[in-house]
């Protein structure tokens, strides 16, 4: 099997699980790009573009089963898409970006084990305050990560008891892809051509962002699938940090 071949395996992976709860993936496909050791840098604006294409699937699934709450949405959108872009605009050395891709990476492991809190059954109303100030800080580590942030604002909505994780999940999804957006337009001087390795990998993640968000938003059990992606982010975060 050709290198491509089995890159677009590992993001059509990467692509299913992260749309089947609300996500497009962007810190699954940087995972993947790092393990075989392909400069990420390099692939800023084509990651965004995987983040927007897959979240966009995600949320236009859990939009239809009547999870999206507008009111839940709009005061991160407000403060993050700005930020998103400001953020996009520096661009640190390796081993800071390696250093802070490899921390946030830790955030979706946890969650993907399960160490955040159950969902909670007495939710409270939204906190604009609260809710502008995590926009802000979450639109700007997105634009300097180059993710479009959803592993950010999910476990933030459901610690703070502000919706389920389905609700969660349909804001993220609308999230990430307005930031990544965002992200995007502040790396349009850094865009280069598309090559055949590109479309394989495109088409592989849009595949199974397809299936995951169809499947997600129908309350699919994807346990093993998550314990199996919590290990590809432990091995690329460990990576990022220590080498």
């Amino acid at each position: 099997m050709s290198h491509d071949l089995i890159i677009g395996l590992c993001l059509l992976l990467v692509g299913f699980l992260y749309a089947s709860v609300g996500h497009g993936g962007a810190s699954g496909y940087l995972a993947v790009l790092s393990i075989f050791g392909i400069p990420v840098t390099a692939y800023r604006p084509f990651i965004l573009i995987l983040n927007v294409v897959v979240a966009g699937l995600s949320f236009s699934q859990y939009y239809k089963m009547g999870y999206f709450k507008w009111n839940l949405t709009w005061p991160f959108l407000l403060t993050s898409i700005p930020f998103a872009f400001l953020g996009a605009q520096i661009h640190l050395q390796k081993e800071h970006y390696n250093l802070l891709l490899g921390l946030a990476l830790l955030f979706p492991i946890i969650k993907l084990l399960g160490f955040t809190p159950i969902d909670k059954i007495n939710f409270k109303p939204l906190n604009v305050v609260y809710a502008l100030l995590f926009g802000a800080v979450i639109g700007f580590l997105s634009g300097l990560l180059n993710i479009g942030g959803g592993i950010f604002l999910s476990p933030v909505i459901i610690l703070m008891a502000w919706a389920d994780s389905k609700h969660a999940a349909a804001s993220a999804a609308l999230f990430i892809v307005l930031n990544s957006l965002a992200g995007l337009a502040g790396n349009i001087p850094n865009f280069t051509q598309l090559t055949s390795s590109h479309y394989i990998w495109f088409t592989a993640a849009a595949i199974g962002g397809a299936t995951g968000a169809f499947f997600g938003s129908h309350k699919f059990a994807v346990t093993t699938v998550k314990y199996l992606l919590t290990v590809v982010l432990g091995i690329a975060s460990f990576k990022l940090l220590f080498f």
